[in-house]
């Protein structure tokens, strides 16, 4: 498979990140971060052509690429810092596994959809992002690797998951879409002790579900 990142993708980067930036997105890492990476490597072929758009696309098993601002919010409220270890919920595409790693975080990326976490975990060390993958039950998060300093959910939840606050360290945040079909409220929930947190709203905004369990892709 052949990458190419020419002056024209760079050129249509800085112009997505501009409008990102106009959109309220302040953290100078993160837009750097979202600069580095070359979305149209994560898009299907039919889709490439709009990789600089501010949208979401299919990738597949009923799953999308989140909108670049999205992905830029959540990465700003996530707040990491380097060396951090970070845990996120819904690999998809990778896109915003790339995006945390540019970052210097470690990432421990865990997905339920068969096929596209096979897609994925053979796409990034090709380009250059190494992420710890896991195939596996979102929900159940990864409590042999816990705790985690940050986690994200790339995905709607009804309500916050117990185990994977249970996997996040004293000190740590987490960043979840929760709510219904239609549209989540993003939260950043911040652990103050074993079991105390402090939970703030940040805005309505639309993800597909967080589903329970796996799937091998045969699903309808």
């Amino acid at each position: 498979m052949k990458f190419e990142d020419t002056f024209k993708h760079k050129g249509l980067r800085q112009k997505l990140v501009d409008g990102i930036m106009l959109k309220g997105v302040r953290n100078e890492d993160v837009l750097k971060a979202l600069l580095k990476v070359p979305r149209h490597y994560f898009m299907d072929s039919g889709f490439v052509s709009f990789a600089y758009k501010d949208q979401a696309f299919p990738i597949g098993e009923d799953q999308t690429i989140s909108q670049p601002y999205t992905v830029a919010f959540q990465t700003e409220l996530l707040d990491v810092r380097k060396h951090d270890k970070v845990l996120e919920i819904g690999t998809g595409s990778g896109y915003q596994a790339a995006v945390l790693l540019e970052l210097g975080v470690r990432v421990f990326t865990i997905e339920r959809q068969r096929k596209l976490f096979l897609k994925t975990q053979a796409l990034l060390p090709l380009i250059h992002y190494k992420p710890r993958f896991f195939y596996g039950d979102g929900y159940k998060g990864l409590p042999a690797f816990a705790p985690f300093d940050r986690i994200l959910i790339t995905a709607a939840a009804p309500e916050i998951p117990v185990e994977l606050l249970q996997q996040l360290k004293v000190g740590g945040k987490m960043v979840i879409p929760k709510g219904g079909a239609m549209n989540q409220d993003m939260i950043l929930l911040e652990k103050t002790g074993e079991d105390e947190y402090k939970e703030s709203k940040h805005g309505l905004f639309v993800f597909v579900p967080m589903l329970n369990g796996t799937s091998n892709g045969n699903n309808s």
